[in-house]
């Protein structure tokens, strides 16, 4: 049985500092990171690069964290936006949670095993979501078949049961 793929990891941060203590912190978890300076350099990454997670600081030059990960929920939406800012105050998170549909608001400095333990729930949720799309996909899949099948053959979902509760079969010549 093969390994399931490293779950990805991009983070955009405008500090150095904070990059590389985020790659630490993270670096033995299992993840596959990716590293932008600004949000325009991880939008341009996101094209080619399909992420599980974005992880982002909210002061950037040139475009918030807030309207960066609106664009990447527009674009991007079954990747999983988390904020990680020094300056937080409840507008900024309000305004993530509703207008950004972030998983987590986390403040700077972080704790790194509340960070560890964030990204592994949320790598829980994403699982989730994308297991309840694919049985949901497989629902109308039957639904629709269900459908194809009772046009073709009227009645074939009509079942006679005995008084025991088991399906009778019977010759469809002979229903009245």
């Amino acid at each position: 049985m093969s390994a399931s793929p490293a779950r990805r990891v991009l983070i955009v941060d405008d500090e150095e500092n904070v990059c590389r203590a985020l790659r630490r912190t993270l670096r033995k978890e299992g993840y596959e990171l990716f590293f932008a300076s600004q949000p325009s350099e991880a939008l341009e990454m996101l094209k080619t690069t399909k992420v599980d997670l974005v992880l982002s600081d909210h002061l950037m030059p040139n475009m918030t964290g807030l309207e960066f990960l609106k664009v990447v929920h527009d674009r991007h939406p079954d990747c999983l936006r988390i904020m990680l800012t020094g300056h937080a105050d409840m507008q900024t998170a309000i305004d993530a949670i509703n207008q950004g549909e972030i998983y987590r608001f986390l403040t700077k400095p972080w704790d790194d095993t509340e960070l560890k333990v964030t990204l592994h729930l949320a790598f829980e949720q994403l699982d989730l979501q994308r297991e309840n799309r694919k049985l949901l996909a497989t629902v109308r899949r039957q639904h629709d078949l269900i459908q194809k099948l009772e046009r073709e053959y009227p009645g074939i979902g009509d079942l006679v049961r005995d008084a025991e509760g088991r399906i009778v079969l019977e010759d469809p010549s002979t229903r009245n």
